[in-house]
């Protein structure tokens, strides 16, 4: 048990929200946080207070993230708390993989065998010209079995959802069904028939689910607005009808509906967990209250962020910037300068990132770092290809000279990723030291060059990639300015932060139609905004090289709101300080209501 004085030392430094959220014992417990409110701080710290307390035991702990690097630091702040004993932490495919082999160990069954490659198998049952579409409809399929769609149920719900379909949903639903039937006849699963398969192992044999309950049986789950009806099934199985469960989430960063995530769970979390306690965590310690007020009108309108208050430690800091540039490569350059004027004695270029919707534009940015002498990294840089997963993946085909060989490389290395959780490698990469950004950029290059060499070989891969990253620091190490797209930021903060390609098309994506994936476009811009400490800046161009033409642009329908909010800031901020402190506390009660869409 512990001692008063372990609990207060676990407590120092939180605020009376936070202490609140460790240390109720209601349960089931939602934890609704904003962006920048401590959610990992509270999840960490409420799982170490109930181990201290002997509430819950670490050896059945299960501590359920949506990145294997969040689960890393997850298990690195636990450590630093003092909690000698480890706790299982990983995302929901790795962990349905290893208790699958456990449970087929431990009865002398066939361990499970996972599909090597989605995309390849529905390329067998495509005709050889249209096996480029066999990439669109694994992602279809991919987002069918997030949802729990059956292929005779696909064509209604994909109409009913106002999903692509790149050869016809009645085709998309008939592939779906012979892809499943071949999975049969192989007796292979892939990565979401692993978490399927658990949960009716669970739901349908009493010893297995006496047993994971038994292993199992205090859950924690982060960032459960991005928890699928498969995943959240899962979850289901593992609590039984047991209350032991404390999630974190925030309804306005939900941001992966388009594949198959569940953006209403927070919302509808007492109705899936009856009895539970939901409780807020609205201070932003994160960024100043002019950085606060923007993003809070990108996501609700200039008029509505006005007018609600907010709770942000931060001191007040600089107005955030618009600008308009004649062209997407003055663009590039003015980034450039002025990340070079943020450079002053004491400030690392990492203190720096400049986001943007594509992994298209960020080869473009990262052209222009490197002329300018400036250190600026993807996630790449010149050791990428000598790191140890990289080159396990580079080892996987014996042929470096075949087209389809590194096609079916880089489908295969692309549904490990998305199977793993969005940004890590799958099962077979799995390893304590992997760097799954290393990976995502490896993918992000090899699709490049995919796109670009019409005859693409592994070997010209390899010249290409040692010449495009030949000035690059080693991978995660040394001191550079970071570029990431807007859904890779999740997570991340940078003390400046320049948002770029703010342009209809872009912002939101020309393919976003649906009432719903224009509410995901926005939150996403919301959450890129929500990355900044001290200072925004947000660029957009007038022209824009788009498939080597100069295109006419317009601003992002989103900006409006943001340009509203900046010239309100820039007129306060002029008179009377305590009254502009007033008058952009923009979060509390705003940041608490619904998220679009609700």
């Amino acid at each position: 048990m512990a001692g008063e004085e372990e609990i207060r030392r676990l407590l120092a430094g939180c605020d009376g929200a936070q202490r609140g959220a460790i240390t109720t014992p209601a349960m089931p417990l939602l934890v609704v946080a904003g962006a920048g409110s401590g959610k990992t701080r509270v999840l960490t710290r409420r799982i170490a207070r109930r181990i201290l307390d002997g509430s819950a035991v670490a050896a059945h702990v299960l501590a359920l993230t949506f990145t294997r690097r969040a689960a890393g630091e997850l298990r690195a702040r636990l450590r630093a708390l003092g909690l000698a004993d480890p706790v299982a932490a990983g995302t929901f495919h790795a962990l349905a993989l290893r208790e699958l082999r456990g449970i087929a160990a431990d009865r002398g069954d066939r361990p499970p065998v996972v599909l090597d490659s989605k995309i390849r198998l529905l390329a067998e049952l495509l005709p050889p010209a249209r096996h480029d579409a066999a990439a669109a409809v694994a992602a279809e399929i991919d987002w069918a079995q997030a949802r729990r769609i059956t292929p005779d149920a696909y064509a209604e719900q994909a109409a009913a959802h106002g999903r692509p379909s790149a050869v016809g949903r009645a085709r998309v639903a008939e592939l779906f069904l012979a892809y499943e039937r071949e999975k049969r006849k192989r007796r292979v699963l892939d990565f979401d028939d692993l978490l399927a398969t658990l949960a009716t192992r669970i739901e349908q044999d009493r010893d297995v689910a006496a047993m994971q309950r038994w292993r199992f049986r205090h859950l924690f789950v982060d960032e459960l607005q991005d928890v699928s009806p498969s995943q959240l099934r899962l979850l289901h199985a593992w609590l039984g009808d047991r209350a032991d469960l404390c999630a974190v989430g925030d309804p306005h960063q939900s941001i992966y509906a388009w594949s198959g995530a569940e953006p209403g769970v927070l919302a509808s979390f007492v109705e899936h967990f009856p009895g539970a306690t939901v409780l807020q965590l609205d201070a932003n310690y994160r960024s100043s209250p002019q950085v606060v007020a923007v993003a809070a009108a990108a996501l609700h309108g200039a008029d509505a962020a006005r007018n609600a208050p907010v709770a942000t430690a931060r001191s007040d800091g600089p107005v955030p910037t618009i600008t308009c540039f004649a062209s997407d490569g003055e663009e590039r350059s003015g980034i450039v300068a002025a990340v070079r004027r943020t450079s002053r004695p004491g400030r690392r270029w990492s203190c720096c990132a400049v986001l943007a919707r594509t992994n298209a534009q960020l080869a473009e940015l990262h052209r222009s770092f490197d002329e300018a002498g400036i250190p600026a990294r993807t996630g790449t840089g010149g050791g990428l290809l000598a790191l140890p997963e990289v080159r396990a993946v580079l080892g996987r085909t014996g042929d470096r000279s075949s087209t389809a060989a590194f096609c079916a490389l880089v489908d295969d290395l692309d549904l490990d990723l998305r199977a793993a959780g969005g940004e890590e490698p799958g099962a077979a990469l799995l390893t304590e030291h992997a760097a799954p950004d290393a990976l995502a950029t490896f993918l992000a290059l090899a699709r490049e060059y995919r796109d670009e060499d019409p005859r693409p070989t592994l070997d010209g891969f390899v010249s290409w990639a040692r010449a495009a990253l030949r000035n690059d620091p080693a991978f995660g190490d040394g001191d550079a300015v970071t570029l990431s797209t807007f859904h890779r930021a999740k997570g991340l903060e940078w003390p400046v932060v320049f948002v770029t390609g703010l342009e209809a098309g872009l912002v939101p994506l020309a393919s976003a139609r649906s009432t719903q994936a224009l509410d995901e476009e926005r939150r996403l811009l919301y959450v890129a905004l929500s990355r900044a400490g001290e200072e925004l800046h947000c660029s957009w161009a007038l022209r824009r090289d788009v498939g080597g033409r100069a295109t006419a642009r317009e601003p992002s329908p989103y900006l409006p709101s943001i340009a509203s909010t900046c010239d309100a800031l820039e007129q306060l901020a002029r008179p009377d300080r305590d009254a502009a402190r007033r008058a952009i506390a923009t979060g509390r009660a705003l940041l608490g209501a619904p998220a679009p869409g609700r």
